[in-house]
């Protein structure tokens, strides 16, 4: 089961420009900046109450942020999900008819495993499942 909103991935053009233009809407600095090789992108971490703003941006030109960022500019990407079993999860999800744009779970920032749901599937929404790694 979907246990509660994990964080919004905002994609960004800048991480730098982003992280002050983000410090001074939310009074507060950023707690972590990551790279993720796999995906192509470096990520910073905005804490508000509960819920994490994480902003993306693009380390390789072919990345899926570079591409969606080049076709839909920067804005909202992904809304993501904390879940305790993400296997149990992608199995339930898919037999509920989404797609999955992945078959197995991958690596993530934030000590996070994570799968992503394609938006086809879900009215253009792309949905991340999170699982804290063990």
């Amino acid at each position: 089961m979907l246990k509660k909103i994990e964080h919004i991935g905002i994609a960004v053009k800048s991480l730098e420009s982003s992280n002050e233009l983000f410090k001074k809407l939310f009074g507060k600095d950023h707690y972590k900046i990551e790279k993720v090789e796999s995906e192509g992108v470096s990520t910073s971490f905005f804490m508000l109450g509960e819920t994490k703003i994480e902003l993306v941006a693009s380390t390789t030109p072919d990345s899926s942020i570079a591409k969606f960022i080049e076709k839909k500019g920067e804005g909202i990407h992904h809304i993501a999900y904390a879940v305790d079993d993400i296997v149990a999860e992608m199995d339930r999800l898919k037999k509920e008819g989404f797609e999955l744009i992945h078959q197995q779970p991958k690596d993530g920032a934030d000590n996070k495993i994570i799968c992503f749901l394609h938006p086809k599937s879900t009215n253009g929404v792309l949905v991340e499942l999170c699982q804290e790694k063990k």
